[in-house]
C-alpha cells in the first residue's frame, strides 16, 4: 500500500505509540486522584502541557486545553469566545474553511448572528482588503485556517492578525492550524493569535486527541461542562495516553521539521512535476502559491476524480478527492469552487499528501502508473471532442 492522503489522517509514529503503552497498561491511574499512584499520571499529563506550550511557543502552560480532536477545539474556541461576548453578534471567517468551522457558522447564522464569508481568488489567496472591510466594531472574531486542507495554500496569519488588530483590538482571533502541524513552525507570539486549535492525528499521533491554545488574555467558556479538569475550560477524565502520545509526536515533529521542508517538499514536487509532464490534462490548483510541503491538488480535465481513484486504489494506491469530512458527498470542492476551479477539472481534482514516511521509491511507482490511468479514463470520457481540443492546444 502506498498513503498519500496524509492531510485526512497519519500513520502512528511507532515511537508514539511506545511512549503511550505504559499509559494503557501500568499507569492507569485518574490523574486527579491525590494518591501516590495518581500523581505519576499527573505528572505525564503536566509534562506533555509542557511540550505542547513549547510546540505552539506559547507563553504558558495554562494556556493549553486538551480536547480530543480539531473539531472540538474549533467548537471550544468559537463558542467559547461567542458565550463571553455575547452583545457582538458579528463574525468573519473564510470560504475555504474546514466544515467543523463553516457547518458552525451556518449553524450560528440560524441562532441570529451575522456571517461574512471571505473570498479567495483562483490561487487561493486570500482577499485581504475585503477582510479589513468587514472588520467593525460589532466583530466579535474572525477565525481563518493557518493552511488549507485541499490545496496547501498557507494565509498569511501574522498579517492577518495585524489587520484585525489594527482594525478592532477587542476582536478576537480564532487560527485552525490543523494542517500545518508538524509541517511548518508554529508561533503563536509571532503571530499574535489569540486562539490556535491542532490535532493530534494529522502529526502521526492517534485519532482522537487535540489541543486548543487560548492565550491568557482571552477568556471563553467551556463547550463540556462537569469537572475541575483542564482549569474548568474543557470537563472529562483526561486521556493520559493520547495526551502522551501527541506530546511525543509533538516533539518529533518539532525535530523534522527541516525534514518536512526539504526531502517532503522534494518527493511532492516530483510527483507534481512528473504528472504535469507526462499527462495533457493536467493542472495545479493553487501552484503559485505557498504551501504546505506535502500537499498538491491537481485536477485532470474531463475526468471523473472517483474513478481516478478508484483506480488508484486498484494499484493500492491511496489518495483523496478532497476533505475527507465531505468523502461520499457528490457535491464538488466548496474550496475549488471558491477559486472558481473551472468545472471541466473541478470533478477531477485529486490531493495527494505526503509524509515523512512517503518513500522515492512510492513516488516512482505513482508517476509511473499515473499516466496510464488517466490515458485509460480520457478514452472513455464522454467528451472527447473537448480532450482532443485541449490536447491540441497543450500541443501549441
Amino acid at each position: 500500500m502506498i498513503y498519500l492522503d496524509n492531510n485526512a489522517t497519519t500513520k502512528v509514529d511507532p515511537k508514539v505509540l511506545e511512549a503511550m503503552l505504559p499509559y494503557f497498561k501500568d499507569e492507569y491511574a485518574n490523574p486527579s486522584s491525590v494518591y501516590e499512584f495518581a500523581k505519576r499520571s499527573n505528572h505525564a499529563v503536566r509534562d506533555a502541557r509542557g511540550v505542547i506550550k513549547d510546540f505552539f511557543n506559547a507563553e504558558n502552560e495554562k494556556e493549553i486545553i486538551f480536547t480530543s480532536c480539531g473539531s472540538e477545539s474549533a467548537n471550544t474556541a468559537i463558542r467559547g469566545v461567542l458565550n463571553m461576548n455575547k452583545s457582538k453578534r458579528h463574525i468573519i471567517t473564510s470560504k475555504v474553511e474546514h466544515p467543523c468551522v463553516l457547518n458552525l457558522y451556518s449553524a450560528l447564522e440560524k441562532e441570529g448572528y451575522k456571517v461574512d464569508y471571505i473570498g479567495v481568488n483562483s490561487n487561493g489567496e486570500l482577499d485581504l482588503a475585503q477582510l479589513e472591510s468587514c472588520i467593525d466594531s460589532d466583530t466579535a472574531l474572525v477565525s481563518i485556517m493557518y493552511a488549507n486542507n485541499e490545496t496547501g495554500v498557507i494565509f498569511p496569519i501574522e498579517k492577518i492578525s495585524q489587520i484585525i488588530k489594527s482594525k478592532n483590538p477587542e476582536t478576537k482571533f480564532f487560527v485552525d492550524a490543523v494542517q500545518v502541524t508538524g509541517k511548518i513552525p508554529i508561533d503563536v507570539q509571532a503571530t499574535g493569535v489569540d486562539l490556535m486549535s491542532i490535532s493530534g492525528h494529522k502529526f502521526h499521533a492517534p485519532k482522537g486527541i487535540g489541543a486548543l491554545y487560548v492565550n491568557s488574555k482571552t477568556l471563553i467558556t467551556p463547550l463540556i461542562i462537569g469537572g475541575h479538569q483542564e482549569r474548568g475550560k474543557r470537563a472529562g477524565t483526561e486521556n493520559v495516553p493520547y495526551i502522551v502520545g501527541m506530546a511525543k509526536a509533538a516533539e518529533l515533529a518539532m525535530d523534522n521539521l527541516k525534514h518536512e521542508a526539504t526531502e517532503v517538499k522534494r518527493l511532492r514536487d516530483k510527483l507534481e512535476a512528473n504528472i504535469l509532464k507526462n499527462v495533457f490534462n493536467a493542472r495545479v490548483n493553487a501552484g503559485i502559491m505557498s504551501r504546505v510541503p506535502n500537499t498538491t491538488n491537481i485536477g485532470f480535465e474531463y475526468i471523473e476524480g472517483e474513478l481516478i481513484l478508484l483506480h488508484l486504489s486498484d494499484l493500492g494506491i491511496c489518495a483523496s478527492s478532497g476533505s475527507a469530512c465531505t468523502s461520499g458527498s457528490l457535491e464538488p470542492s466548496h474550496v475549488l469552487r471558491a477559486m472558481n476551479v473551472p468545472f471541466t477539472a473541478i470533478h477531477g481534482s485529486i490531493r495527494f499528501s505526503l509524509s515523512k514516511f512517503t518513500t522515492e521509491k512510492e513516488i516512482d511507482y505513482v508517476c509511473e502508473k499515473m499516466p496510464s490511468i488517466i490515458e485509460k479514463l480520457t478514452n472513455i470520457s464522454p467528451f472527447q471532442e473537448e480532450l482532443q481540443a485541449l490536447k491540441a492546444r497543450n500541443r501549441n
